[in-house]
Parts: C-alpha cells; structure tokens; sequence
C-alpha cells in the first residue's frame, strides 16, 4: 500500500511562491508516475502538472505553465511542485496523486492513491 504525505501549503501574498512535497512510503516510488491536482472549493479536482515514472515526460495545465515546475527525487521518495508568480485563481487544496504506470494522465480516475491534501491560500 501507498501513502503519500503533501506539505509545504499555507498563505502567500499574490506573486510570491510556495514550494509543494509530497512524501510517499510504502511503494517502489521510481515505479510511478506522478500527478498534482489541486480542488477549489465548488470545483472540481483539476490536473496541475504530472511527472512520468522515469522523469522525461512532464505536463502542465494551460496556467500553470512558466510559473509551477515539476520534479522528483527518487532517493527521498518525493515529488515537488514549485510554484511561482502565484495568484489569488492558484488557490486551492492540492493532492499528489500516483500510479503504477509510465505515464501521467489528466483524468482523476486513472490514479490509484492520492494524499490528503495540502491548502495554498493567496491573497490578493
């Protein structure tokens, strides 16, 4: 069984920048690929960004892109989602979510664990 642990949220001022981690244990992590998704409330979970299984292919959102980036660390058994330039619309409860594939996918359903969530609140 897979876990997966998302910290690094909190409040940051429009334009500032938070970086997101999120841990996993119980799995062979280099085995995943890897996706951010972020829930504001009334809305639905949307696709941030996804990392393939061996880290050369990698997505984005329409808006997200040039300010979020992407990145794991195998050896820690972590995935990072840094994001810059940040605006009050970027606000939200953001998820990891992994699975036991090569490749990343947008659809929430293709995912087979999922951490709890971590707040990122802007102000304006």
């Amino acid at each position: 069984q897979v876990r997966l642990v998302e910290s690094g949220g909190g409040l940051v001022q429009a334009g500032g920048s938070l970086r997101l981690s999120c841990a996993a244990s119980g799995g062979t992590f280099s085995r995943f690929a890897l996706g951010w998704f972020r829930q504001a409330p009334g809305e639905e979970r949307e696709f941030v960004s996804g990392i393939s299984r061996n880290g050369g292919h990698i997505e984005y959102e329409e808006s997200v892109k040039g300010r979020f980036t992407i990145s794991k660390d195998n050896a820690k058994k972590t995935v990072y989602l840094q994001m810059n330039s940040l605006k009050p619309e970027d606000a939200a409860v953001y998820y990891c979510a992994a699975r036991p594939t090569i490749l990343t996918d947008y659809d929430i359903r293709r995912y087979e664990y999922w951490g709890q969530g971590t707040q990122v609140t802007v102000a304006s």
